[in-house]
């Protein structure tokens, strides 16, 4: 019968007894300086084998095996047949944490590129309009402390703008139907944010001077612009990209135990963060479809393209920073 010395601590007494340990007929008899134990095999919580450290084992009790030579512990569990669970032989064996670590490099990029967007799509379904509006109007406030200021457009230049805007989706009600609800906010920006224009959860739209500047004498184009943006706000693009935000960052809060950074970060995520390139198209192909049926050809937008490019040579504006590139866009509104 294999046996094996080491330290035995009885749950009583801080001092350490020496004991011989052996296991027989489903049990480990432990035979110490004072006494003899046996316990069950199936109750006593075995060690896992590690490549360094010692062993302990736990009695059911209260007890301590202590084992301060892991080879000896090794080659005495490997004498006796001491059961090993399968997490420790995976544990030991480099393929197979090689293959551990790859089926959960496969399972993280499956949950971004599928289970975010499912999760954030159904807990949008779940949000009421106020709940979005609210997000939106607490955004639009912190970018008008950190990033926009007042519209420098007369109040003439303004309302020229909203109307012609307002005159297209009049026109297009009897084929693409009412619009969503959405309001026109003119704001100047920081050189950084240059010609642009966002949607927010809720309804409002952001068009910067720079943009109503750019367009000025081709504010057909503006229209398509708005039109996208108000193809984010139709599909709600703006809330769910905020809610996939919001997932990953739970995740995340997970790991690190830090919620706070949530809602201060939404700002940002509405306004800088890349849409995906589905959200892109789809609320492209509403601006190519507002275009028409207002009665302008979508080729305008390609004026668009150009001098935001000029604007921003190598850069686009934020507004249009994670749009397919612009030579594919152009295509697309000229087919």
């Amino acid at each position: 019968m294999a046996t094996l010395r080491l330290d035995y601590f009885d749950g009583r007494r801080a001092a350490a007894q020496s004991a011989e340990i052996s296991l027989a007929d489903g049990q480990l008899q432990v035979v110490s300086e004072a006494a003899t134990h046996r316990y069950a095999v199936a109750a006593v919580r075995w060690p896992e084998r590690q490549r360094h450290g010692q062993r302990q084992v736990l009695l059911p009790d209260g007890g301590v095996l202590s084992c301060a030579q892991a080879a000896d512990w090794d080659a005495w569990a490997r004498a006796v047949q001491l059961p090993e669970s399968a997490t420790v032989r995976w544990m030991q064996s480099w393929r197979h944490v090689a293959a551990s670590l790859a089926v959960l490099v496969l399972l993280i990029a499956a949950g971004w590129r599928w289970g975010v967007p499912l999760a954030a799509d159904a807990t949008v379904l779940l949000m009421s309009p106020q709940t979005e509006q609210r997000l939106g109007e607490g955004a639009l406030a912190q970018l008008d402390k950190q990033w926009l200021k007042p519209s420098a457009l007369s109040a003439a230049e303004q309302q020229a703008i909203s109307q012609r805007f307002a005159e297209a989706l009049a026109r297009t009600q009897d084929r693409l139907g009412p619009p969503p609800t959405y309001r026109l906010n003119f704001r100047a920006a920081h050189q950084a944010i240059g010609p642009n224009a966002f949607a927010l959860p809720g309804g409002d739209i952001v068009l910067t001077d720079a943009l109503a500047q750019l367009l000025a004498d081709t504010p057909d184009a503006l229209v398509g612009v708005l039109g996208h943006e108000l193809g984010h706000l139709r599909h709600r693009h703006g809330l769910r990209q905020v809610v996939q935000a919001g997932i990953v960052g739970a995740a995340a809060g997970l790991l690190v135990g830090d919620f706070s950074a949530l809602l201060a970060a939404a700002p940002a995520v509405l306004a800088e963060s890349a849409y995906s390139r589905d959200f892109e198209r789809e609320a492209d192909e509403d601006a190519r479809q507002l275009l028409r049926a207002a009665g302008i050809s979508p080729r305008v937008m390609t004026v668009f393209f150009e001098r935001a490019e000029k604007a921003h040579p190598g850069h686009a504006p934020i507004a249009i920073a994670s749009h397919p590139a612009s030579e594919e866009r152009s295509r697309f509104f000229s087919e």
